[in-house]
């Protein structure tokens, strides 16, 4: 699989991966590469992904849109910050992030549900449903 985390002003990642482990809203899912095509709104947390090295990675997410179509995974989101260190990720995640209030965050997960209704939409027009 191909994996690609985008932020709006650039790529974070973009690398040949084995395995991707995320959160959604109702929980965290793991996307091998035979996995079914998928579309989810992502909750802010690690992203998890091991390399064609076998090397476990992660990105410190916030929220966002995961992708997954044939062999390419795509996740677009605000912000994020990449590492091999979970709990060094974990700190600065909360360093930057924690300035949100309640308000914002309320917002952004509207929005994310309507951008992950749209992906999907997009998705089942292009298999001809």
């Amino acid at each position: 699989m191909r994996l690609k985390v985008i932020l709006p002003s650039d790529v974070l990642v973009d690398e040949a991966v084995t395995k991707v482990i995320a959160e959604a809203e109702n929980g965290s899912f793991c996307l091998e590469p035979r996995h079914v095509d998928f579309v989810t709104a992502l909750v802010p947390g690690l992203l998890t992904y091991v390399t064609a090295a076998g090397i476990e990675m992660f990105v410190g997410i916030d929220e966002g849109i995961l992708v997954k179509c044939g062999p390419d995974v795509r996740v677009s989101t605000r912000e994020a910050v990449a590492g091999g260190d979970p709990a060094v990720l974990k700190r600065s995640m909360v360093k930057r992030y924690g300035d949100l209030d309640e308000h914002e965050r309320c917002a952004r997960t509207v929005l994310a549900r309507l951008e992950a209704g749209v992906a999907k939409r997009f998705l089942e027009l292009q298999r001809g449903r």
